[in-house]
C-alpha cells in the first residue's frame, strides 16, 4: 500500500506538505502550484490512494448509510434496493447492506455493528414479517437518521415511506368489477403483516360503492410466515381448496404477485385457464409480473422511487444533523398504479 511518505520520497518534498496537497487541507492554498503539480504527479506514478479510513476519524464522517433488508429472497426488494443504491451512488455515499432473514438476533447483531461503524443514515426495507421494530429505538439515542420502508410507525423519530395499500386494494377490485366479475376469491394476508388490514379495507369500501356482496366463503388468508416465499405454496394450495370444495368463482385477487402465482399454479393443475375460466390479479408489480404466462396483472407499487424516496428523506436528516437542526420525521404515502396484463378479462 503506498503512503504518503512513498510520495513524499518520490516528489521530494516532506511529509506535512505532501499531507497538505493530498488532503486538500486548509493551508493547500499557500503551497505553490508548481509544487502541487510536481506531488500529485508523483503520487499518480505510485498508485497513491488516500486512507478513507483515517479521512472519516479526523472528519467524524463516514459517508455510508445503513441498508437493512428483512428478507432478502422477497422479490420485492430487487426495485426498492436499486432505487437506494442509485440515489446513495449520485450522493456519493456508501450503502453497507444487511438481511436479517426475519431473525430479531440477527437485526440486532447486524443494529450494533453497523452503528459501531459509524453509519451517518439508516434505510430499513420492512418488507415482511417482523414482530418487534421497537429496537430502532436506540437510534433516537444515537440520533441516526432513520427511514422505514413498506412500514410505518406511529410517533415523530422515524421516517417512513409506504404505498396507498387502501387504494390500491379499491382499484384491484374495481378492475375486477368492471369486467363483470361477481363471484370473486380473495386470498388476504397474514394477519400480522401491516399491508393485510388497509388493502382489505379498500376492497371493502370498493365493493360497498360498486353494490358488490363479498361472499365470505371465498375468502382465504394467507397463514404467518417468516419466508415470503412461501406465498407461492401456500397461494397454490388455497386455491386448490376453494376448487375442492366446488367454491365457483370467475376472478381470483391475490394478496401479493407471488401468491398469485402459487393461484395460477393451482388454476392450472385442476384444468382451468386463466384467464378464459378465471381472471387473476395479483399486488407488488415484482419483475418476474409481465414475464410469465400469462402476464400478470397487478396493482403496481412505485418501488424504485420509494428506495429513491427513503434516501432523500435520510439525507436531508444527514444534513439537518451536520448543520446542528433538528432532524423531522416525514411520513410519505405513495399512490400506487393498476397495470392490466393477460391475466384478466371480461366475463363472458
Amino acid at each position: 500500500m503506498v503512503t504518503i511518505r512513498d510520495v513524499a520520497k518520490e516528489s521530494g518534498f516532506s511529509s506535512t506538505t505532501v499531507s497538505i496537497v493530498l488532503n486538500d487541507a486548509p493551508l493547500a492554498r499557500y503551497i505553490p502550484p508548481v509544487t502541487k503539480k510536481r506531488i500529485e504527479k508523483a503520487a499518480e506514478k505510485l498508485g497513491y490512494r488516500p486512507n478513507q479510513f483515517a479521512r472519516s476519524l479526523r472528519s467524524k464522517r463516514s459517508h455510508t448509510v445503513g441498508v437493512m433488508v428483512f428478507d432478502m429472497t422477497d422479490p420485492y426488494c430487487t426495485l426498492v434496493l436499486r432505487g437506494i443504491e442509485n440515489t446513495l451512488y449520485q450522493a456519493s455515499y456508501l450503502p453497507i447492506l444487511t438481511d436479517v432473514h426475519n431473525e430479531r438476533s440477527r437485526f440486532e447483531r447486524y443494529l450494533e455493528m453497523l452503528l459501531d461503524r459509524r453509519i451517518e443514515g439508516l434505510v430499513v426495507l420492512a418488507n415482511w414479517l417482523f414482530l418487534d421494530l421497537n429496537l430502532l429505538a436506540d437510534l433516537e439515542k444515537s440520533s441516526i437518521p432513520t427511514a422505514l420502508i413498506a412500514h410505518e410507525l406511529k410517533g415523530d423519530s422515524m421516517s417512513s415511506v409506504i404505498v396507498d395499500n387502501e387504494v390500491g386494494g379499491y382499484l384491484a377490485l374495481e378492475h375486477l368489477h368492471a369486467l363483470g366479475h361477481r363471484k370473486i376469491a380473495f386470498i388476504r394476508g397474514p394477519k400480522t403483516l401491516a399491508d393485510s388490514s388497509p388493502r382489505w379495507r379498500g376492497i371493502r369500501k370498493c365493493a360497498k360503492a360498486c353494490g358488490l356482496e363479498l361472499d365470505e366463503r371465498l375468502v382465504v388468508d394467507l397463514p404467518e410466515s417468516r419466508d415470503p416465499l412461501s406465498s407461492f405454496e401456500m397461494g397454490q394450495r388455497l386455491t386448490e381448496n376453494l376448487i375442492k370444495q366446488r367454491r365457483q368463482f370467475t376472478a381470483l385477487l391475490a394478496f401479493d404477485d407471488v401468491s398469485a402465482y402459487g393461484a395460477i399454479r393451482g388454476l392450472a393443475k385442476a384444468g382451468l385457464r386463466v384467464s378464459d375460466d378465471c381472471s387473476v390479479i395479483g399486488f407488488d408489480d415484482v419483475a418476474a409480473s409481465s414475464l410469465c404466462t400469462p402476464a400478470l396483472t397487478t396493482v403496481r407499487q412505485p418501488m424504485e422511487a420509494m428506495g429513491a424516496d427513503a434516501v432523500g428523506i435520510v439525507l436531508e436528516g444527514i444534513n439537518c444533523v451536520l448543520e446542528k437542526r433538528e432532524v423531522t420525521a416525514h411520513h410519505r404515502k405513495v399512490a400506487p398504479e393498476l397495470v392490466v396484463r393477460e391475466s384478466t378479462r371480461r366475463l363472458g
